[in-house]
């Protein structure tokens, strides 16, 4: 076995990954509730993206940054989607939709805040996040990597506000969702982006029907798999554990999390 031990570099990627079961039942029927009370569109994503801010609200040592080498706490809660832009002058673009202060907000404020970042976004309205991308178009491919680890040094180690140069600040925010769910897929496991600094990914899967045990008999159910890639640097697996738990038992019980679905004024 010693012939193979040079073949293998050091390893480098801090990529560590986890994911739990969820009962979605209840989370289901509350989003159903909202939208016949309110007509307000709310999503699985929206309730992970929320679950996910409270989370990192009451666990303020997971809402962390890599600066200088080291863990930096952050001072807001930022979470960001990941959106597919339709095709445009030759291209179809995959960026991102933030809503800093998340944790501030009650969930259907930020369902309501996210899905206009989504829709400004998707339909390429943002100008910053648009003058920026146009700009970024010039630079060959052969410096990229090199551009977008400057652009990660200024914006956030040296912590830079570069919105002047048509770079949005803090783009990114504190936690990435993506839900793979609507690609049919039950779990995934994201890769991490070492220029976002992003330490913490998740990725809902497809909801899908699962045997439930009530009582000493087996039911239909409703299940989900939430999958977490988050940095092993900055998270270790107790907090990432308490991360997680705390955004399952927010789906699992979500008028406990939340309160009843608002009524309309």
């Amino acid at each position: 076995m010693k012939s193979f031990r040079h073949a293998y570099k050091a390893p480098r990627d801090p990529s560590a990954y986890a994911s739990i079961e969820v009962r979605m039942e209840r989370a289901l029927a509350y989003v159903e509730e909202v939208r016949a009370r309110s007509g307000q569109r709310l999503t699985v994503t929206h309730l992970v993206a929320k679950a996910a801010a409270d989370a990192l609200r009451r666990y303020p040592e997971a809402n962390v940054i890599l600066r200088w080498n080291r863990p930096w706490l952050r001072r807001r809660v930022g979470v960001c989607v990941l959106v597919v832009q339709p095709h445009h002058l030759g291209r179809v673009d995959l960026t991102t939709a933030t809503v800093h202060d998340a944790d501030r907000l009650s969930l259907q404020d930020f369902a309501a805040a996210m899905e206009e970042r989504v829709q400004n976004v998707r339909h390429r309205r943002d100008a910053v996040i648009e003058r920026g991308k146009r700009r970024s178009y010039r630079i060959p491919g052969l410096f990229m990597n090199a551009a977008l680890d400057l652009l990660s040094f200024v914006w956030f180690t040296l912590n830079v506000d570069l919105a002047w140069v048509g770079m949005p600040r803090d783009p990114f925010g504190s936690v990435a969702v993506s839900n793979v769910g609507s690609l049919g897929l039950e779990r995934a496991w994201l890769a991490m982006v070492p220029y976002t600094r992003v330490a913490l990914y998740l990725a809902p899967g497809a909801v899908r029907d699962v045997p439930v045990v009530d009582g000493d008999s087996l039911v239909p159910g409703k299940g989900m798999t939430l999958s977490c890639t988050f940095d092993a640097r900055l998270l270790d697996d107790e907090l990432a554990a308490r991360v997680l738990r705390h955004i399952g038992d927010a789906l699992e019980d979500p008028e406990s999390a939340w309160g009843p679905p608002e009524v309309p004024r």
